[in-house]
């Protein structure tokens, strides 16, 4: 909702959504978006502008004007727009006064029969009561609950619930930073935002959602003996070759528009622990109405010999560089990470033998990279191994459980990074040239991190600063893209960044103080 002013003190409430509601025992969520436009005070005048394109622009529009609606159509494509207002004014974007509320219905070109400002209004009223009552089953931290469940929302709003999948983002090309070629299409799913999600699915008690995403994972993992694709589309099977929609001009007129991700074709190796850490949560999940068994665990056993054999193979690593590849420290400990896993869910499926064999694999890894990233000279564990180079990555591994946070390596990494990573405040991911030159934006995910190691380093006082800094940085709707410029403050990337609003609800959960201490004195 929006309400904007004119210097004449002339203003209108602009209210925009998309219906979803329970109708006939199911959820009803029809692709269409509603915008219903209100004079509150004086007589504000507007035009109002409707110009959608087809292709990502690469195919003429044609407009044809039905009794009320508008028709657009490119190729075998086609949209319609049903409103109650003018649509004369609305086709030649003629200004007008706004005497009376007008509602804008785009979707698809199908007949809307019933009378469009009722069934706005009911709808609207319906899509919040769903919502409020969707919120009433979440499981909250005392503090930043307002907070949190805008983060909630949006997690659920990159659900696709027909296969389960979470995108990284809703849009594509929002540079990292500008004037650079970091321009990224994020609608896709990526297996290492896995681990991150289904924390925050989990602490929030949305456990359907949960449930959908963990099965949408393991159902990639079906074939085993495949090297696994670093993300997939909605639907797995989908192709994401990557392309440049040259007829768009981009964000702010930066482009490139790209369409597809080439990192699909890259190797990253943290994918295999990715898949099984998020299918580890149905050997310990009892609220699952379907728990991991020995025939589950015995598909992803193929995804730990291929971590075995991967390891200490150089990747592209979590950053996705397109031209260098390393043996990097988070793709080695996520390969860890799956036989770790493994051998935990054998020992609780009484599997000795099968956990024996993975523990052992997972001890001689640890070992291997413990020796391998530690430079004792720059005093932290190093984001490649044995290259010199800080990586805000290593900053999850207590997280993920190679290390403690009270081991003193990790506490001096910590130091290092908040040290020498640190831009006006802000955690960089790396501070060294790459394939695009010096990254000049910081990512937002690498924030959460630091504040959560700072939380294991018993350093919470200053943990929750940042954390409030941080939340103070969100837009006008509470949400956070992939990047924020250290100087400016301006957020840059794709959004909203599931990477990011996932982190608002995993380190309030850490920082906040519990529901029993509610009346106790600060």
């Amino acid at each position: 909702e929006t309400i904007l002013k004119d210097a004449h003190g002339n203003a209108l409430r602009i209210t925009d959504f998309s219906p979803r509601f329970r109708r006939f025992e199911r959820v009803f969520n029809p692709p269409q978006i509603f915008r219903r436009i209100e004079p509150v005070a004086g007589l504000p005048r507007i035009s109002i502008r409707v110009r959608p394109t087809f292709n990502y622009g690469g195919l003429p529009t044609a407009r044809s004007l039905g009794s009320n609606h508008i028709r657009y159509s490119g190729g075998a494509d086609a949209l319609r727009l049903t409103s109650d207002g003018a649509l004369s004014y609305i086709a030649n974007e003629t200004p007008f006064a706004l005497i009376k509320p007008v509602t804008l219905i785009l979707g698809p070109d199908e007949p809307f029969e019933a009378a469009v400002d009722t069934t706005a209004r009911e709808f609207l009223e319906r899509t919040r009561d769903y919502w409020l009552d969707w919120v009433r089953s979440l499981a909250i931290p005392l503090e930043f609950q307002s907070d949190v469940i805008r983060a909630a929302i949006t997690l659920k709003l990159c659900n696709y619930e027909e296969t389960g999948a979470i995108i990284a983002a809703h849009t594509t090309s929002i540079p990292e930073a500008p004037g650079t070629q970091r321009n990224w299409d994020y609608r896709y799913c990526w297996l290492r935002d896995a681990f991150f999600v289904i924390k925050a699915l989990n602490r929030l008690g949305a456990t359907q959602t949960m449930e959908e995403y963990i099965h949408y994972i393991t159902n990639i993992a079906v074939d085993g003996e495949r090297p696994l694709r670093p993300v997939y589309g909605i639907v797995p099977a989908d192709p994401l070759d990557e392309w440049i929609a040259t007829d768009l001009a981009g964000f702010n007129g930066v482009g490139p528009v790209r369409v597809g991700n080439q990192a699909a074709e890259q190797f990253q190796h943290d994918a295999y622990g990715s898949v099984i850490l998020a299918a580890s949560q149905m050997f310990i999940d009892e609220r699952l109405p379907r728990m991991g068994d020995v025939d589950l665990f015995r598909r992803l056993e193929p995804l730990g010999k291929q971590a075995c054999r991967f390891v200490m193979e150089p990747d592209a690593g979590p950053w996705e560089y397109r031209g260098r590849q390393r043996v990097h420290t988070h793709s080695a400990t996520m390969c860890w990470v799956a036989c770790d896993r493994l051998a935990r869910i054998a020992v609780r499926l009484g599997l000795a033998d099968r956990a024996e064999h993975w523990r052992t694999k997972a001890d001689e890894i640890r070992k291997k990279i413990l020796a391998r990233a530690w430079d004792e000279r720059r005093g932290a564990l190093l984001g490649a191994l044995e290259h010199g180079e800080l990586d805000a990555s290593v900053l999850l591994l207590p997280d993920l459980g190679l290390l403690p946070a009270a081991d003193p390596r990790f506490a001096r990494t910590c130091e290092t990074i908040g040290r020498e990573l640190n831009r006006n405040g802000f955690i960089m991911r790396y501070t060294a040239e790459d394939d695009f030159g010096m990254p000049e934006t910081a990512f937002l995910v690498c924030q959460f991190w630091y504040i959560d190691a700072l939380v294991g380093l018993n350093r919470k006082a200053e943990a929750r600063q940042l954390f409030t800094d941080l939340l103070a940085r969100r837009n006008s709707f509470g949400l956070l893209s992939e990047d924020i410029h250290p100087v400016t403050g301006v957020l840059w990337g794709n959004l909203p960044q599931t990477y990011s609003m996932a982190g608002i609800v995993n380190t309030a959960r850490l920082l906040s103080r519990s529901w029993q201490q509610a009346w106790a004195q600060p």
